[in-house]
């Protein structure tokens, strides 16, 4: 099997071979309880015409590949390609049966705004990051999602989207894109960071 062979497998019938079903539809999305992990509410997506998914806990998502690197827990292509070649024997097509559910914007009634929320700013603390550095460059968020209120400490990316964390939970707020720190251009030097709690920790770090 090579990629685009795995990429022609829906992932609605992918993730059913392992017992899992949509709990809800909305527009061209269907909704699951993550498969990676216990939960009351669904929030992993699939688009049903890109064939793309998106796990709003792990903040990550992508294509089959990318979903069947978080299942198998490897980065090796060859032996994912494997996997889904060995699944793809007991996988048979499915059909969509489950409540339709007019979309909505993931985050409704979304405010930004100065960090200064008292939980986050402990939060914050339990990490060994200080507030004088998260205020620097993180915001407050603060929205509704599936009829509760929620707040997060937000991080602003290049595009006008926000990665957002609380002690709880980790999740994007559309558009995702890379986050970008300028300080001090002239020197010509470069640090990447897999989340923006790694680039908190290494400015107090520096300090």
């Amino acid at each position: 099997m090579n990629i685009q062979e795995a990429k022609n497998i829906r992932l609605v019938d992918f993730l059913a071979g392992f017992g899992h079903e949509p709990v809800i539809q909305r527009g061209n999305s269907v909704w699951y309880k993550s498969p990676f992990r216990t939960e009351k509410e669904a929030s992993f997506k699939v688009d049903l015409h890109k064939e793309l998914w998106y796990d709003f806990g792990l903040g990550k998502g992508g294509d089959i590949i990318t979903l069947a690197k978080e299942i198998y827990q490897t980065q090796d292509v060859s032996r994912v390609l494997r996997c889904i070649e060995d699944k793809r024997t007991v996988l048979k097509p499915v059909t969509v049966s489950c409540p339709f559910e007019k979309a909505y914007p993931a985050f409704q009634d979304l405010k930004i705004i100065p960090l200064a929320n008292r939980i986050l700013l402990a939060y914050l603390e339990e990490r060994c990051i200080d507030t004088e550095t998260a205020r620097k460059v993180c915001k407050e968020a603060h929205f509704n999602r599936n009829g509760k209120n929620y707040f997060a400490i937000a991080f602003p990316n290049i595009s006008g989207g926000y990665e957002i964390r609380n002690r709880y939970f980790k999740a994007c707020i559309a558009p995702k894109d890379i986050s970008r720190i300028i300080s001090s251009p002239e020197s010509g030097i470069c640090y990447i960071f897999e989340g923006f709690m790694d680039f908190l920790s290494f400015r107090v770090s520096i300090r």
